[in-house]
C-alpha cells in the first residue's frame, strides 16, 4: 500500500525544500515528486502520454486536467518507495475533485494527509523576492501567484478537513524546525 502525503503552501512557503529534505533524510522509504518534474519526466520518457503532454507544453499551453492527474497517479503507483510526498498539488478545486475520484477507484494508494505549510503573505513575498531567481520573481508575479493559490484554498481546506486528513504546519520558523515537525508527523502516520 502506497501512503501518499500532499504538501501544499503559498509560493515561498518552503514546501518543496521541506519535502526534498525529508525525502533525502529518509531515502530508503520516502520519495518526493513535484507536479512539473513529473510532467517533464513523462515527456522525456518518450511515451505516448509524454508525446501528448509535449504537444501542450511545447506550445506554452496548460496540460489538461485528466492528463495531469493521470501522470501523478501513475507516478505514485510506480514509485519505488511506499511513502510518496507530492508538493504543490492540488492547485485547484477541479484538480482536487478529479484526483479524489481517481483515488477512490485506485487500489493500493492511500491519501494519508494533506500538509499545509502556512506562512503570512509578507513572509511569502519576502522569501520569493529574496530568492529572485528570474524575471518571474517580482511583486506583480508574486501577487498573481498568491491569488492563484489563495482562490481555491478555503474549499481545498474544507474538503480535506472534512475527510480528517488536513494538517497545518507553521512555515514561519527555520527550515530545520519546519522539517522536524513535518517529518515527525509523516513518521507518526506510517
Amino acid at each position: 500500500m502506497k501512503k501518499l502525503f500532499l504538501v501544499i503552501g503559498a509560493p515561498g512557503s518552503g514546501k518543496t525544500t521541506d519535502a526534498e529534505i525529508i525525502s533525502k533524510n529518509n531515502a530508503e522509504s520516502i520519495v518526493h515528486y513535484s507536479t512539473g518534474e513529473l510532467l517533464r519526466a513523462e515527456v522525456a520518457s518518450g511515451s505516448e502520454l509524454g508525446k501528448l503532454i509535449d504537444s501542450y507544453t511545447s506550445k506554452g499551453n496548460l496540460v489538461p486536467l485528466e492528463i495531469v492527474v493521470k501522470t501523478i497517479v501513475d507516478a505514485i503507483a510506480n514509485a519505488r518507495k511506499d511513502i510518496v510526498l507530492i508538493d504543490g498539488y492540488p492547485r485547484s478545486v477541479e484538480q482536487m475533485l478529479e484526483f479524489d475520484k481517481i483515488l477512490k477507484d485506485k487500489k493500493g494508494i492511500e491519501l494519508v494527509s494533506v500538509i499545509e505549510v502556512e506562512v503570512s503573505r509578507e513572509t511569502a513575498c519576502d522569501r520569493v523576492l529574496g530568492r529572485a531567481r528570474g524575471a518571474d520573481d517580482n511583486v506583480e508575479v508574486f501577487n498573481n501567484r498568491m491569488e492563484v493559490y489563495q482562490t481555491p484554498l478555503k474549499e481545498i481546506q474544507d474538503f480535506y478537513g472534512k475527510k480528517g486528513v488536513l494538517k497545518k504546519i507553521s512555515g514561519e520558523r527555520t527550515i530545520e524546525e519546519i522539517v522536524a515537525e513535518m517529518e515527525g508527523f509523516i513518521k507518526s502516520k506510517i
